[in-house]
């Protein structure tokens, strides 16, 4: 059972990203909502927090995030090692995968505070983001910047501002993807200090 999502200080969003993990996009406007598993990620400033997150043109998740100005990124675990999979092998605009992919595959979610995009439930952590405007980032590299409006995590996995890895089940470890449907979860952490 996993715990509900609490707030993260929004200079410390960047966390949640920082260590390199896949994420899954979530979008959603005027009643249409998508997901999409994205492995190009990353943290992009502190304050105000920024990330950036590549969406190619042709995909449904494009579309609604053009049309709605904001996503989610949503930080999965290994438990969701298929899903992310499944989301991301199969496009909101083939026939098979048609209409609202989240239904399609039994997702959950929960509403995001921010944004119309909603948080996919199971996660450890999820970034609710609005677009800052870059058309030719956006048209030339499918690079989009978001703004941090929101953040969450999973407080058995990420408290005060800190991964807890080896307190929690490894089911709840965070993914990198390799490529192929490959994938690693998070490993042995080494701690240094602050």
């Amino acid at each position: 059972m996993t715990a509900a999502p609490v707030p993260v200080d929004l200079a410390r969003a960047y966390r949640l990203l920082n260590h390199g993990p896949v994420t899954v996009v979530t979008s959603a406007h005027a009643g249409r909502r998508n997901v999409m598993a994205a492995a190009w990620t990353m943290p992009l400033d502190f304050s105000p927090p920024k990330v950036a997150v590549v969406v190619d043109k042709s995909t449904f998740t494009r579309e609604l995030i053009e049309a709605s100005g904001s996503f989610v990124l949503n930080v999965p675990c290994r438990a969701q090692a298929e899903t992310v999979l499944a989301v991301g092998s199969c496009s909101g605009r083939d026939p098979e995968c048609a209409g609202d992919k989240l239904a399609r595959f039994g997702l959950h979610t929960l509403p995001a505070t921010q944004v119309e995009a909603p948080l996919l439930a199971g996660c450890v952590g999820w970034l609710e983001c609005r677009v800052v405007p870059e058309a030719h980032n956006e048209q030339r590299y499918d690079l989009f910047i978001g703004e941090v409006v929101a953040a969450w995590a999973d407080p058995q996995v990420f408290a005060d501002g800190r991964w807890h890895f080896a307190a929690a089940p490894d089911a709840r470890r965070t993914l990198h993807y390799v490529a192929g449907g490959a994938f690693y979860a998070t490993g042995e952490g080494i701690d240094l200090g602050d």
